[in-house]
């Protein structure tokens, strides 16, 4: 081991070594499968995955195939690293110019949506932009299962129409 107290430099040679598919059979091995069950679920040959697996031992430098488990859980606890994607930062929010005269409190009444200005929404809303949120109270949760409902009924019911229509035009 070097100085810092990391795993020695040819780790991650070895890691580098090991191809997707050898990986592939690997992540399955050290969730406890079977090759057969391995085979199975990556739609291979029980030869092919104890094939990899044994090129992927032999790439590790282990004895059986619990110690390759072992070692490439270590390995890719250190260099399997997640990327993860940049985070989105809002713009920064603009001054709008202030209408209310000097020294005035504001008239709530007078005030207007400032998004207009900004090239936003000027108050419309989409018919149904809450409707899939989590936290409606129980009276909206009634009505939008009662729309549901109604409107299950209704294609049900217009079902049935077209079907009667189409069983009157075949007897005539």
């Amino acid at each position: 081991m070097n100085d810092s107290g990391s795993h020695p430099p040819y780790d991650e040679a070895r890691w580098n070594r090991l191809t997707e598919k050898q990986r592939a059979c690997l992540d399955l091995l050290i969730e406890h499968k079977t090759s057969k069950e391995i085979a199975r679920l990556l739609d291979i040959s029980k030869h092919t995955v104890d094939q990899r697996l044994n090129l992927a031992r032999d790439t590790l430098g282990a004895q059986d195939r619990n110690e390759s488990a072992f070692i490439y859980r270590q390995m890719k606890e250190k260099y399997d690293r997640v990327t993860y994607d940049a985070v989105e930062v809002p713009a920064t929010p603009a001054l709008v110019r202030s209408e209310f005269p000097d020294g005035g409190s504001p008239n709530l009444m007078e005030l207007h949506d400032s998004s207009a200005l900004r090239g936003g929404s000027s108050g419309i809303r989409p018919p149904f932009r809450g409707l899939f949120k989590r936290d409606h109270n129980s009276a909206n949760r009634l009505w939008i299962y009662l729309a549901g409902l109604a409107a299950a009924v209704w294609i049900v019911l217009g079902g049935l129409g077209v079907a009667q229509a189409l069983n009157q035009l075949i007897q005539n």
